[in-house]
């Protein structure tokens, strides 16, 4: 039985990496271009089972050819797929990536696809009530609030990846033990002035076991209703950044499963992040449990 299960998007991406975005109205050549799994719990969840742990997608593929891709992907990384239904006569979830080598950025163009939103149904369920972590991130939001109403009911702490302000979102949030909010969301879903007094917001109107606001470039701020911890972003050299929030998460949900307190869970899901931006692809460039071990390590932080 997983330990870690989630709800969300999962994307058909194409990726292309170029020397920098073009102007409009012009052709450019790319120096690669290749196809990859993506979405925010998706990602994460091959992020947690290449850490170790066993994960579960709960949702609904296409079996067109980005479907296929998809179901193929997290079975080669270990995701549970029994979970998940395959629909006939959809077009899937997809997007195109421009990834520029002179900003190391990434600019996303997507399509949601046609796709029917997940119900629930009892096996899916019963997947909920007996794992340790539901991860969720805003994308089939109904069902989403339904199995976090579930996972409260029966002891499984929801982690929610908040990246999109989706209509109805302070449901979700209202359910959440460990809510990851990038600083944007934070201050665009409070109008906070900083990440501080997003922090405090957030933690008082809906009351989380731990909050931790992830910046990009300046690491990231713990938040346990009391005091704040500052945690840094680790040194990589990077290939590409695409993917690196949602490994982010899937690493913070498996350091929970490992037993390490919130501000050990900042760090190691921190390295792998940036170990994963050393690589091209959010997916195949997750480091297993002992680099990571590895890299702390040689910069001065131990497990």
């Amino acid at each position: 039985m997983a330990k870690i299960v989630g709800i969300g998007a999962c994307v058909f991406d194409t990726l292309y990496n170029i020397p920098h975005y073009p102007r409009e109205d012009t052709k450019m050549r790319a120096s690669s271009s290749k196809t990859a799994g993506g979405g925010p719990v998706a990602t994460g969840l091959v992020a947690a089972s290449k850490l170790g742990e066993q994960t579960a997608y709960i949702g609904v593929l296409s079996d067109d050819n980005g479907g296929k891709f998809l179901k193929e992907d997290f079975e080669k990384y270990g995701v549970e797929t029994k979970l998940t239904e395959i629909k006939s006569g959809y077009r899937s979830f997809a997007s195109v990536l421009w990834l520029s080598a002179d900003t190391a950025t990434r600019t996303c163009v997507f399509d949601k696809g046609d796709l029917p939103p997940l119900e629930l149904n009892n096996e899916q369920l019963e997947a909920i009530k007996n794992a340790e972590i539901l991860m969720v991130d805003g994308n089939e939001m109904s069902a989403a609030v339904e199995a976090a109403e579930i996972a409260k009911e029966n002891g499984t702490k929801v982690l929610y990846d908040c990246g999109g302000l989706y209509d109805g979102v302070e449901k979700l949030l209202a359910l959440t033990d460990i809510m990851i909010p990038s600083e944007e969301f934070a201050l665009g879903h409070t109008g906070a002035e900083n990440v501080e007094q997003a922090a405090k917001k957030l933690y008082e109107t809906y009351n989380p076991e731990v909050l931790v606001i992830t910046q990009g470039k300046n690491g990231g701020t713990l938040f346990d209703g009391e005091s704040f911890v500052k945690y840094p972003i680790y040194p990589a050299e990077v290939v590409d950044s695409n993917g690196s929030g949602d490994v982010f998460h899937g690493a913070f949900a498996a350091a929970i499963i490992k037993g390490y307190d919130y501000e050990k869970c900042c760090h190691f899901s921190s390295a792998v992040s940036a170990i994963k931006c050393t690589g091209m692809g959010a997916r195949e460039s997750v480091p297993d449990f002992e680099a990571v071990k590895k890299y702390l390590k040689e910069n001065g932080y131990e497990l």
